[in-house]
Formats: structure tokens, C-alpha cells, sequence
């Protein structure tokens, strides 16, 4: 940026991208300082490098905000858990599958523990066969991320959605607005 540019001569854009031409760098800092404007290289590697003039600070003030816009925009993953066990209850499992179709309609990833106690270690299979069917029950909603395996008393599967969390965002906006518009209507 201005003085701190050390090579003899640079292709000049203007201030509204106009092509200004190859020119000494005396002269590119001489425009800079009549326009009160910086000269900011912007192309170092170029033979000879592109130099342009603007506000730098204006530029560094707007490509903040441009960063700050874009985290604001950006959808955070969030793993969900449940926890179920291998005698799990017929209406417990539909409650709990239940919670895991509400996740991933949301766009969360949901993580499904099986928690064996006792004798229970000695019988991994029901886990498998419960953590299959769940996957089979929720697999128009999402996908086994990871397969089920066996940590210690636990067993654990990933389930992902197939729908991004700023799609599912979206629809559900869309959603809302559709039910307010046939709720005024």
C-alpha cells in the first residue's frame, strides 16, 4: 500500500476500474495523493503488478461487514442426541423416533445411543438390530452417517439429513407464510 510498494513501475486501475495503463510508481503515488485516494496493490504477483487506487479504508470497512453478513447467514450443524435403550418400549421408541423425525426435519444431525446395562453387554445384537430400524424408519427424512459401533456400555450411530439446515430454514419460513396468508384469507 502506497510508499510501502517497491518496485518501478505498476498497471494502474483507476478508481471506477478503468484501465489507466503501465506506469512509473512515482507517478501512480503522485494520482493517488491529487485524488486523495491510496494505492493499494492488488495483483502483487503480475508482472508488473496491478496497483489500484481507492479508499482502503472504505474497502477494509466493507469487506468487514461482507464477512460479519456472511457468518450471519451461515447455518450452524447441530448434533442432536438421543438416548434409547435395547428393551425399549414399543410406544417409547415411537415417541423417540419421533423426536429424531422432528431433528431432521429441522436439518440436525441426530446421534442415537444405546445404553447396555448388565447382562445387556453380553447382547450387542438387539442394539444393532434397534439402531437398523431405526434407520430404516427415518430414511426418507436422513442417512447413516455412521455405522453403529460399539463404545464400552454404549453403541453408537450418526443419522444425517438429507436436507441442509438452511433448506429446512427456508421451507419452514415458506410454511409459516403460506398458513398466514390462508389464515387472513
Amino acid at each position: 500500500m502506497n510508499d510501502r510498494i517497491r518496485v518501478p513501475e505498476v498497471r494502474l486501475v483507476g478508481p471506477n476500474g478503468e484501465q489507466v495503463g503501465i506506469v512509473p510508481i512515482a507517478k501512480a503515488l503522485e494520482l493517488a495523493r491529487e485524488s486523495d485516494l491510496d494505492l493499494v496493490e492488488v495483483a502483487p504477483t503480475a508482472r508488473p503488478p496491478v496497483a489500484k487506487l481507492m479508499d482502503y479504508g472504505k474497502f477494509k470497512y466493507e469487506s468487514a461487514m461482507k464477512a460479519r453478513e456472511a457468518r450471519k447467514n451461515q447455518a450452524h450443524t447441530i448434533i442432536k442426541e438421543i438416548k434409547l435403550r435395547p428393551k425399549i418400549d414399543p410406544h417409547d421408541y415411537e415417541t423417540k423416533k419421533g423426536h429424531v423425525v422432528r431433528f431432521l426435519k429441522a436439518g440436525d444431525k441426530v446421534k442415537v445411543t444405546i445404553m447396555f446395562r448388565g447382562r445387556e453387554q453380553s447382547r450387542p445384537e438387539l442394539g444393532f438390530r434397534l439402531l437398523q430400524r431405526l434407520a430404516d424408519d427415518v430414511e426418507e427424512l436422513g442417512f447413516v452417517e455412521s455405522r453403529p459401533k460399539q463404545d464400552g456400555r454404549n453403541m453408537i450411530m450418526v443419522i444425517g439429513p438429507h436436507k441442509k439446515k438452511a433448506e429446512a430454514k427456508a421451507e419452514r419460513a415458506a410454511s409459516r407464510d403460506a398458513e398466514a396468508e390462508s389464515g387472513t384469507a
